[in-house]
C-alpha cells in the first residue's frame, strides 16, 4: 500500500492533529537493547538529506523508515536502534528539519521533512541556540533527538513571536523564548 502523507497542517483543526500525532506508531527503540553494535556508514546533512556510503537516499519512505528507528545518547551520539543492532549514524547538525508550523488553539503544531508531527510543549520544548546574529531554533522530536526549524519556519514562528514583547511563542501552557542564552 503507498504511503499517503498526511494532509495540510492548516486545514485541521487541534484535534485533528492531535489524532494524526496519535496514530503514527513507532518502533519502542528506547526499549530495546541490542547486543550488536557498530557502524552504519550513514549520513543525515544539515539540509536533512540522507546518504549511505556516500549516495543519497531519495525514497521518502526509506527516510521515513529509518527516521522511526534514531535515537541519540547521553553522548550526543546518533543511533539506528533495532532489536538485534545499534548502529551509529553521522549527523551533521539535527536528525530532523522542521518544515512547517501552523498555530491552533493553544498549540504550535510542526510537520517534519520526515512528514512527523510534533506538537510543542513540555514534552517537546523548543529550543534557541547560536547567538542573536546568526540563531537556530530547534524542538525536541523523540528519543533525544531534535529537529532544527528551516528558514521559512523559522520565519513563520518569528511572526507567532512578534505578538509577545519578549520574543517568546507559547505552545501547550509552555512558553519558549525565541532569543538565544
Amino acid at each position: 500500500m503507498p504511503y499517503e502523507p498526511p494532509p495540510d497542517l492548516a486545514g485541521l483543526s487541534l484535534a485533528e492533529i492531535a489524532d494524526l500525532v496519535a496514530a503514527r506508531k513507532l518502533p519502542p527503540v528506547a526499549q530495546w537493547s541490542p547486543a550488536e553494535v557498530g557502524e552504519s556508514h550513514m549520513e543525515i546533512r544539515a539540509d536533512g538529506r540522507w546518504f549511505h556510503e556516500g549516495g543519497e537516499i531519495t525514497r521518502p519512505a526509506m527516510v521515513r523508515a529509518f527516521a522511526s528507528l534514531i535515537t541519540r545518547d547521553a553522548d550526543g551520539l546518533y543511533w539506528l536502534c533495532t532489536p538485534a543492532q545499534k548502529l551509529k549514524i553521522a549527523v551533521e547538525d539535527a536528525a530532523f528539519i522542521a518544515i512547517d508550523v501552523v498555530r491552533k488553539d493553544d498549540a504550535l503544531a510542526f510537520r517534519l521533512n520526515t512528514d512527523d508531527i510534533v506538537i510543542a510543549g513540555p514534552d517537546h520544548p523548543l529550543r534557541a541556540a547560536g547567538d542573536p546574529d546568526v540563531p537556530a531554533l530547534y524542538l525536541a522530536v523523540r528519543n533525544g533527538c531534535e529537529a532544527r526549524l528551516n528558514r521559512s519556519t523559522y520565519a513563520q514562528l518569528a511572526e507567532i513571536a512578534l505578538e509577545h514583547d519578549d520574543w517568546s511563542v507559547v505552545s501547550q501552557g509552555a512558553r519558549f523564548s525565541l532569543i538565544p542564552a
